[in-house]
């Protein structure tokens, strides 16, 4: 199985370092990329030992499946480029989109007819191989093909099978909600900088603590609001910061900038 790669960022370097020098999984030799200008097709190419392409074209002729890795407002022009090249392959490549915003139906439009398409988001902990991926196929897809898709994406974290109707709210929660986390971090350290503790060592105990809780609620079954009554004991400190971070809003904002995530997410995908 030959694979393509469309575009050469951090997303397509997270993922094909994962398939290839991460879980060793796959063979560079069997990794073909290109990119705008080819520049960083050619770095990636060579940290994985794979080939570097010199248009998509070239890319499309020496693949089976072929992964979209560029930005969503790109893909209007890329793929009425390689409708052709694409189509004439027998069978037809399997074609795996990373784009946010950008449904089945838009892909579809710009494929040939009857091509197998997945959509899949990861999210930048795919640079570690801790991603969470979500994943939605078209009607073509067969489950070898689906599987597929699975496999190599298990490469760079876990992967969830998401209806298209909710993929948009994956994107908040499995996407956008990263950078959150980042922030709350990033937060914490530095109010115990100011309260005069270095402020690397505040981000290590934070992060850990976020890690900890994280398996926490992921292992022990437990909903997280059972989870905060137990830390939080009668006339104690932690109950203080909880009501303070509800009276500051901090559930509210969280709230609102799941929504303004959501809205931006639906109107690249021209919805309203």
């Amino acid at each position: 199985m030959k694979f393509g790669f469309i575009g050469a960022g951090n997303m397509a370097g997270a993922i094909v370092k994962g398939m290839t020098i991460g879980t060793k999984s796959y063979n560079g030799e069997d990794i073909f990329i290109t990119s705008k200008t080819v520049t960083s097709a050619a770095a990636l190419a060579a940290e994985c030992g794979g080939a570097v392409c010199e248009t998509a074209a070239e890319v499309v002729a020496k693949s089976d499946v072929l992964v979209l890795a560029v930005k969503p407002h790109v893909l209007g022009a890329v793929l009425p480029a390689i409708k052709a090249e694409i189509g004439a392959k027998t069978p037809l490549p399997l074609v795996i989109s990373i784009a946010a915003g950008k449904s089945l139906a838009y892909l579809a439009e710009l494929l040939p007819e009857g091509t197998p398409i997945a959509r899949v988001m990861p999210n930048i902990n795919a640079k570690i191989g801790a991603s969470t991926s979500g994943l939605c196929v078209n009607g073509f897809v067969t489950a070898e093909q689906k599987a597929l898709v699975r496999e190599m994406f298990s490469t760079i974290g876990t992967v969830a099978e998401i209806e298209e109707t909710q993929f948009a709210i994956f994107s908040v929660i499995g996407g956008a909600s990263v950078a959150f986390a980042y922030l709350y971090m990033d937060a914490l350290a530095r109010a115990a900088l100011k309260a005069g503790m270095p402020k690397k060592q505040a981000l290590e105990i934070t992060a850990q603590t976020v890690l900890g809780s994280a398996k926490m609620v992921l292992e022990s079954g437990e909903a997280p609001w059972p989870l905060i009554d137990q830390v939080c004991s009668p006339g104690g400190t932690t109950i203080e910061g909880v009501t303070t971070l509800q009276a500051k809003g901090f559930e509210s904002a969280l709230v609102q900038a799941f929504d303004a995530v959501l809205g931006k997410d639906n109107r690249i995908g021209g919805k309203k």
